[in-house]
This record gives structure tokens, C-alpha cells and sequence, in this order.
């Protein structure tokens, strides 16, 4: 799929919705190539431009799809013709990738969320999806190229998968990838976030209209405010600023 990304708020994206997402995936394993897609959303438009670390990333990304309903509204504000279902959350998109993984046999490898949870998820998506094959390996590990991560590099590379999906939330779980993206063998890379903390149920799904209305943000607000507030509450500052800038700019 040749890319053709949206540039606005100093960032770019591709209007992506769920089954163009799992056509990519296919495509990278059709191919035999490695592909990063990644996401952007309101927490990580002010990370990226706060950080040069993550600029290095998603200049290695090959997809960035949209997962906020905030950046929909954004670009359509700006004149970009988005939908609604361009804005892609793994909380939506879990079940149909793993439906599809199911279908197509492919290999699924997910590193992240506390040591249990991700098996847990794993076990509730094996009942669901017959013939699915997942591996899991918790995100508590040290960074960098110390034993603990060549061991757990080894147990994704033993595997084999053609997807592998890493949640360790931003920008954590951007900056591995990036560390380790040529000792990393697999087909699809994913930015997942707390993916399987929600299959697994240990971090609550926001009821899905919600997220269509773009308020997504605060039901998790609410759910964990300690951990949260700065992300809803201070960090749009900058992105509203970010906005006037373009607009006045244009």
C-alpha cells in the first residue's frame, strides 16, 4: 500500500481505518519485510515534539494511523478529509487483528503490561479465537543491553512471529523499538499501549461510544487521575497552541 500521509500540527499521519490496517499487516508478510506502525495521539504529538528521541522513531515508522478522535477533529478542522473510523484504538481493533491472526496463522508475540497480565489476555483471546497463536512476555524489564533484555529478544526471535506487539505505554515502549530494531525479528511491529491490560481486564475499557464522541479521555481520566491528569489536563495546552500556530501560519 503506498503511503500518502496527512502533515498537520507538525507531525504526519495516514488515514488508516481497521481493515486497511490488517491489509498492511499481510502485506508486510506477503513481502517478508519489517514494518513499524506506529499511532499518534494527543499525549504523543506533545511527546514527539518535546522529545528527539521519539522524532527518531516515527521517522522510522512506515504507517502512523490516528488513534485519538481529538486529532480527527484537528485535521478536519485544518481541511483534511478524515472519518471517524480512520481513528483506530487497540481497544477497538484487538478482536478483528486477532481474528485475523487466527485466520491467516499467523504468529503473534506481545511484550508488555505487568508480569501475569499479558498471559491472562492471552488466554481470554486463545478462548475466543480458536487456533490462535500467542506468546506473551511481561514489560518489566530493564532497558537497554543488559542480560534481562537480550533474553527477552531471544524468546521473540525463538518464536518467530510475524507480528509483534509491544505495550509498554509512550514513550517506553517507542524508544525499545527504536534500541533494539535490528536485533528484532519479525514482519509487523505495533505500538500497542495497554492493549491486553484491557482484554485482560485489568485496566477498564471505556464504553466505545464514548470514544467515537472523542471523550475516551475522560473516562480514563476518572478511572486512574494520579497517573492521568497531566496527560488530559495540561498536555492539549500545547497542542491548542500548536494548532493556532498553523492556522495562523496558513
Amino acid at each position: 500500500m503506498k503511503r500518502s500521509p496527512y502533515k498537520f500540527l507538525g507531525v504526519q499521519v495516514d488515514a488508516l481505518a481497521i481493515p486497511e490496517l490488517n491489509s498492511l499487516i499481510t502485506e508486510s508478510i506477503e513481502q517478508d519485510k519489517k514494518w513499524i506502525i506506529a499511532n499518534h495521539n494527543l499525549h504523543s504529538l506533545y511527546l514527539y515534539h518535546h522529545s528527539s528521541k521519539m522524532q527518531a522513531f516515527y521517522a522510522k515508522a512506515d504507517y502512523v494511523h490516528i488513534d485519538g478522535m481529538p486529532l480527527v477533529f484537528l485535521g478536519k478542522l485544518l481541511g483534511f478529509p478524515l472519518k471517524r473510523e480512520q481513528r483506530v484504538t487497540y481497544a477497538d481493533w484487538v478482536w478483528p487483528l486477532m481474528s485475523e491472526a487466527a485466520q491467516r496463522g499467523w504468529r503473534v508475540f506481545y511484550l508488555g503490561s505487568k508480569p501475569g497480565v499479558a498471559e491472562q489476555g492471552a488466554r481470554i483471546l486463545r478462548e475466543k479465537f480458536a487456533g490462535l497463536q500467542i506468546a506473551t512476555a511481561h514489560g518489566y524489564i530493564n532497558m537497554g543491553g543488559n542480560q534481562e533484555n537480550l533474553a527477552t529478544l531471544a524468546a521473540i526471535n525463538a518464536y518467530q512471529p510475524h507480528v509483534l506487539m509491544v505495550g509498554m505505554g509512550m514513550p517506553r515502549q517507542e524508544h525499545w523499538i527504536l534500541d533494539n530494531l535490528e536485533h528484532i525479528q519479525t514482519n509487523t511491529i505495533l505500538t500497542s499501549g495497554a492493549c491486553i491490560d484491557y482484554v485482560a481486564g485489568a485496566v477498564p475499557t471505556p464504553p466505545r461510544w464514548m470514544g467515537k464522541l472523542g471523550l475516551e479521555w475522560l473516562y480514563r481520566l476518572f478511572s486512574e487521575p494520579r497517573r492521568l491528569w497531566r496527560r488530559y489536563l495540561l498536555e492539549p495546552w500545547f497542542v491548542v497552541r500548536l494548532l493556532l500556530q498553523e492556522i495562523l501560519s496558513a
